[in-house]
């Protein structure tokens, strides 16, 4: 039997991406559409080769340029070309969404909504959710991260037989595979590196939500109530306040710079920098756990990351991953209160060797749960679904299709 032929399309297609759309292939006949060649962080190609085809519109799309008929025309010939049965978006008012949205309800092709936006991202105006509700309507099915992001769909007027689980993973067993790799040969690995000896990683762009200063904050006062408790107890070198690892970049990293440069901070809090996709392993495998801090998260792809790499994980409540990515294998915290997220440092830091890689071996039985085949499964069903029940779509909502949200 011939497979559904489906277009799934991408601002960029990433590594990330990429696994998602090879898992895909293998149940679907599928086109990768993505807006832009170029993404916004210089992440590097997968090692796998491409199972799916993928059409590139534009050599560097941003907000900054490209107008809507631009959008459109380009959206519009890809259609012609990749002639599918159904065509799956990332969002509702993601780069280019509507513009795709738009194409499709002209041509009459089903669409499959992927989505991880929850109820508590943001404040919420009930004139936008009310013009939601109706794009969302243009949908016959969806695909989102998970619990959370399937509740606000559900608010939004989705029914929920109509909406499939599995948009949010990550290559696992490249993750795996890497960092076993990295720890079999372990010293050469922290050498090469300049890794110290204990520590905890955080993974982020340094923009505000990704609440980074709160991290450093929070690991300051983990440090000075470790080194309190090692003083009353005369405990041994072994029981030394861990460092901190932050990868990434961004435009808060001078702030962050000015914050670890306090005495107490400064040769324990390391910024390697924005690391490609192919030495995130590497960092996910020398540390003890993973910590993840921000105020507001869709989801958190980095969290995914860190469980496939078999580390014990911190995670803030805020991030939607939280029910499905933290169950036995960590701790969570409420990234307001500054008095909760040393305590799980410091927790975290006193568990024995034994009780983390109990934690580590918790990582990897959730990451299966996550692996890219979920993708595949997902978008399947809801393309399935879409072609059995497409939507009829009315004057209003061809027209808010058209408008910002």
């Amino acid at each position: 039997m011939n497979k559904p032929a489906i277009a799934v399309v991408f601002h960029h297609i990433g590594p990330y991406h990429h696994a998602r759309l090879n898992a895909a292939a293998d149940r679907l006949s599928v086109t990768g559409i993505e807006w832009s060649a170029k993404g916004d962080e210089p992440w590097g190609a997968a090692e796998a080769p491409a199972h799916y085809q993928k059409v590139s519109l534009f050599s560097e799309a941003t907000d900054q340029y490209l107008a809507k008929a631009q959008l459109r025309r380009a959206f519009w010939s890809a259609l012609e070309q990749a002639n599918p049965d159904v065509v799956a978006v990332n969002g509702w008012n993601d780069f280019g969404s509507l513009a795709a949205a738009n194409c499709c309800v002209r041509q009459g092709i089903p669409m499959v909504l992927m989505s991880e936006s929850a109820r508590q991202d943001e404040p919420r105006t009930w004139w936008k959710e009310m013009i939601k509700r109706r794009v969302v309507g243009l949908y016959s099915a969806a695909l989102v991260g998970g619990q959370r992001h399937v509740e606000y769909l559900v608010e939004l007027g989705m029914l929920r037989d109509r909406i499939f689980t599995g948009y949010d993973v990550v290559d696992n067993a490249y993750f795996r595979r890497r960092a076993e790799e990295a720890r079999g040969r372990k010293s050469e690995v922290r050498k090469q590196y300049g890794l110290p000896e204990n520590y905890f990683v955080a993974s982020a762009r340094f923009i505000e939500k990704k609440n980074l200063p709160g991290l450093i904050r929070a690991y300051a006062e983990y440090r000075q109530r470790s080194e309190v408790g090692r003083q009353s107890s005369d405990v041994g070198k072994e029981n030394a306040p861990w460092d901190l690892v932050i990868l990434g970049d961004g435009p808060l990293k001078a702030d962050l710079c000015r914050l670890i440069s306090d005495p107490r901070l400064h040769a324990n809090v390391h910024l390697p920098g924005f690391k490609q996709y192919d030495e995130l392993p590497v960092y996910y495998a020398l540390a003890k756990a993973f910590v993840h801090a921000s105020t507001t998260e869709q989801w958190g792809l980095v969290v995914n990351e860190a469980v496939a790499s078999g580390l014990p994980v911190i995670v803030s409540e805020r991030c939607g991953c939280v029910p499905e990515l933290v169950r036995g294998n960590g701790f969570t915290f409420d990234p307001i209160d500054e008095r909760e997220l040393p305590s799980r440092l410091l927790q975290i830091a006193s568990l024995s060797d034994y009780e983390r890689r109990n934690l580590g071996d918790a990582s990897y039985r959730v990451a299966e749960n996550f692996a890219p085949e979920h993708f595949g499964e997902g978008l399947e069903q809801a393309a399935k679904l879409a072609l059995t029940h497409p939507r009829k779509v009315s004057l209003l909502g061809r027209t808010l299709i058209k408008l910002p949200l």
